[in-house]
């Protein structure tokens, strides 16, 4: 048990400690290069209640690649741990290493490929011109088929590889779907990265995010899967690195690059702990988040153009209340808080 925990906590500690120190050099360079976005979201005939609250000069000044340093500090720890168990082998330093084939090898290189297609847009929307560089709506539609062919080829490790075939209902046994695994979990991914919209306030997806890989630490150690316990831990400790410099005002923000690489990770995260339907429990901030700008469309579109809330996502809804900006990030960081630990007692007891 002991030194379970400590295969835990040591790596989430470096991967903290490491975003600690390469943020300085990171964003030496994100300003240097002038990482921000050219276009504003005023520019696309946004709303007046959105003109209001909206800073637009503070994003046009603030680079917008910051997750990047969430996933150098996760490759990093990564591979220290497992070069040092090469390089020094004993007992020790093999309990240590957490990179597996069966557990961490998809969650590690599914966060490498979506935060790198995540970069490929920042950047494009950061030194492109046109369209894509504006975030249209067709370029919205192109992350959406990017996500559906990782989502994809990963569903197929799962169902061809490891075997994966149904799924776990809380209280109620195991669900057989066979090959109808693969769509299921293109939808589960589909979802977690819809709740990416979450990333628009500063140190909001850091905190939500930060809880909710945090908990799937939690749950992956219960399911004795140590080695994901580890991998979800040293996520955690970079989030909270990035957090760090992320809080209000926000030196850099997040970005596609954070935002596509952890909530695609967090969909694998979910199916290998056979955990996914306690997932929309653990991450209810990104449901809400998600749900009030699908609920909001269907409002407009069937209510005559009717709201159901001021903006969305529903942060900003808060923010048009007249919630300064840190307090509705802070009751959201207590709001992801419980649920999250609600998420693992659930998935505990109904096992």
């Amino acid at each position: 048990m002991l030194t379970n925990l400590v295969k835990i906590f040591a790596p989430t500690t470096v991967a903290f400690l490491l975003g600690l120190l390469i943020t300085p050099f990171a964003t030496h360079f994100f300003y240097k290069y002038k990482m921000w976005k050219k276009y504003s979201r005023n520019t696309n005939g946004v709303i007046v209640d959105f003109q209001k609250i909206h800073n637009e000069k503070e994003e046009l000044k603030t680079p917008r690649v910051g997750g990047i340093i969430i996933t150098i500090s996760v490759l990093l720890t990564t591979i220290a741990f497992y070069f040092i168990s090469i390089l020094f082998p004993s007992a020790t330093t093999e309990k240590m290493n957490f990179f597996s084939r069966n557990q961490t090898l998809i969650p590690f290189f599914t966060l490498l490929v979506g935060s790198l297609l995540g970069f490929g847009d920042d950047l494009i929307q950061i030194y492109g011109t046109g369209k894509f560089a504006r975030d249209s709506k067709q370029a919205r539609k192109w992350k959406v088929v990017l996500i559906v062919f990782i989502a994809f080829l990963i569903s197929l490790w799962f169902f061809y590889k490891l075997g994966l075939k149904g799924i776990h209902i809380p209280f109620g046994g195991d669900l057989y779907l066979g090959i109808l695994i693969i769509p299921f979990f293109i939808i589960v991914t589909l979802s977690t990265f819809s709740g990416g919209v979450i990333d628009g306030l500063d140190g909001l997806a850091g905190g939500v995010l930060a809880s909710i890989f945090g908990a799937y630490s939690v749950i992956a150690f219960e399911n004795n899967q140590i080695n994901l316990a580890a991998f979800s831990g040293v996520i955690t400790g970079a989030i909270l690195a990035f957090l760090w410099f992320n809080i209000p005002p926000a030196r850099f923000y997040m970005g596609e690059t954070g935002i596509m690489g952890l909530t695609v990770t967090l969909a694998v995260l979910a199916m290998l702990t056979d955990s996914v339907l306690v997932l929309p429990v653990v991450a209810l901030p990104l449901v809400i988040t998600s749900g009030s700008v699908i609920l909001q469309t269907f409002s407009k579109k069937w209510r005559n153009g009717r709201r159901l809330f001021k903006l969305t996502p529903i942060h900003h809804h808060f923010e048009a209340l007249g919630w300064p900006s840190y307090k509705v990030t802070m009751r959201f960081w207590i709001f992801s808080v419980v649920f999250a630990i609600i998420g693992i007692i659930l998935t505990i007891i109904s096992r």
